[in-house]
């Protein structure tokens, strides 16, 4: 499916005959344009970035490359190909044919999922935004601004669909997704993940490794819906998330090997002073990346979850893969409890745990990266492994929110938290520390110190080219 790109609004969903809703984005697109220079990358406007845009939605060739400036960027909308005689794979309306209208019982619900996925576009953007800044070489720098662009038509993907398909409601959801903003005290975004701040490289290369991967198992829960243009939207936008956390996984087994290195070379762990970041800070920043990330999965037992599900609005991962009816009736599952201090499991319908069937598959997804970080530092035979903190730890959503744990899953007091804390998250230290690091490299195939060169370029391009050329 070829995409139009003789249109204002480049798409594949044959906008040109809709003239209202074209209209419509039309009055959107002038805001859109403003926030990105207000709120995107920063300072960046004249740069000319080599760039991977969207040619056609097939699996043969859907990317075109080369250097554009970034508030020139060809943003659209692009479904992926329709399904013949798609069926309706799970909940009540299992077996019936996908919808092309919002049934107008489950309207409310549907758009609630649209915003709140919506909302997660441009708060990364907003949250990267001065990260340009500190870049440590030109690759990293045109893989953040690859990854901020995408991120932008991830939200005109949500937009589109809140306009199509939800009149005026949907017009003031798009509206105020340019109103709400990361870390903003008075309109934050949505889900307290995406109201962090992400201004060192160390942290962005965590962002795009866990909280874009949970983009990915939010994306696919949704692309399994009965909502045929959600499900379409969500097939092509996890083409694109697929780079993202491409990003954040190969940025971290660069440091990683980096920070061996410098281990091997001088014979320590304590290596932040020849330029490094030690194991043991990485690990912090596991631990928060992760733990907040497993908070964006909401409650382990959720009403909301089995709704969704019954009604045929969002799914499982991988939904046809799993070998059950997929109505869950009367199936049950074990979830965790907190009873004594201690945590303890007991039988819950399994239409409730939704949430916590998705976390488990993020989780075991995640937790491969780490088995390949690991098998760097064993090349290099240091005694050091990075573990995922247990799912008690920095929690304030679910059975864990009122109760404080190690990162093994030991329920601990107040006090001992306290006083640990910074044993196990970034501290204001660390993040000092880190953020010392952090100078900007732009000559061609240069590398900042605290990371390793990446084994190949883009698109079959040497390292040392130019990704990103300043004007």
């Amino acid at each position: 499916m070829n995409i139009n790109y003789n249109e204002t609004i480049p798409n594949n969903v044959n906008l040109s005959d809709d003239r209202r809703l074209l209209r419509a984005l039309e009055q959107w697109q002038p805001a859109y344009i403003n926030w990105w220079k207000e709120l995107g990358p920063d300072q960046t406007q004249n740069f000319e970035v080599y760039l991977r845009t969207a040619i056609s939605v097939d699996a043969k060739g859907w990317a075109h490359f080369g250097h554009v400036r970034m508030p020139e960027y060809r943003w659209g909308i692009f479904l992926s190909p329709a399904e013949k005689d798609r069926r309706i794979g799970f909940g009540h309306h299992k077996g019936e044919s996908t919808w092309t209208e919002v049934p107008g019982e489950y309207r409310t619900e549907l758009r609630r999922l649209i915003v709140t996925q919506g909302d997660t576009e441009p708060a990364s953007v907003e949250q990267q935004r001065h990260l340009s800044k500190t870049c440590p070489s030109l690759y990293d720098l045109r893989n953040l601004f690859q990854v901020n662009v995408e991120e932008g038509r991830h939200l005109w993907a949500m937009v589109y669909l809140l306009q199509a398909y939800f009149g005026r409601d949907g017009r003031e959801e798009a509206d105020e997704m340019l109103s709400r903003h990361a870390g903003d005290p008075n309109k934050p975004r949505i889900l307290e993940a995406f109201n962090e701040q992400t201004d060192d490289w160390l942290s962005f290369f965590m962002f795009t490794y866990f909280q874009d991967r949970d983009g990915k198992f939010q994306l696919a829960a949704l692309s399994e819906s009965a909502f045929e243009p959600l499900s379409r939207t969500c097939r092509f936008m996890l083409t694109e998330e697929a780079h993202h956390m491409f990003v954040g996984e190969t940025g971290i087994m660069r440091i990683i090997q980096r920070t061996c290195e410098l281990m091997r070379e001088y014979d320590t762990d304590k290596i932040s002073l020849m330029g490094g970041i030690d194991l043991n800070i990485i690990q912090k920043w596991i631990n928060f990346h992760y733990s907040i990330c497993l908070d964006l999965f909401g409650s382990e037992r959720s009403t909301n979850a089995a709704n969704y599900y019954s009604m045929g609005l969002k799914g499982r991962y991988q939904e046809n893969k799993i070998n059950d009816d997929h109505l869950l009736t009367d199936s049950y599952v074990s979830l965790p409890k907190i009873e004594e201090d201690e945590i303890r499991n007991e039988e819950t319908p399994a239409l409730t745990a939704i949430n916590m069937k998705l976390r488990e598959d993020y989780a075991k997804d995640s937790q491969r990266g780490l088995d390949r970080f690991n098998k760097i530092i064993e090349s290099y035979c240091i005694d050091t492994k990075l573990t995922l903190p247990h799912p008690a730890f920095n929690r304030n959503i679910g059975v864990f929110k009122d109760v404080k744990a190690s990162p093994s899953g030991k329920i601990i007091d107040a006090t001992t938290w306290n006083k640990q804390r910074d044993q196990w998250l970034p501290s204001s230290a660390d993040y000092e520390l880190v953020k010392s690091l952090m100078v900007q490299v732009i000559e061609p195939g240069k590398m900042a110190g605290w990371i390793a060169p990446p084994k190949r370029g883009i698109h079959g391009l040497p390292i040392d080219y130019e990704y990103v050329l300043f004007h």
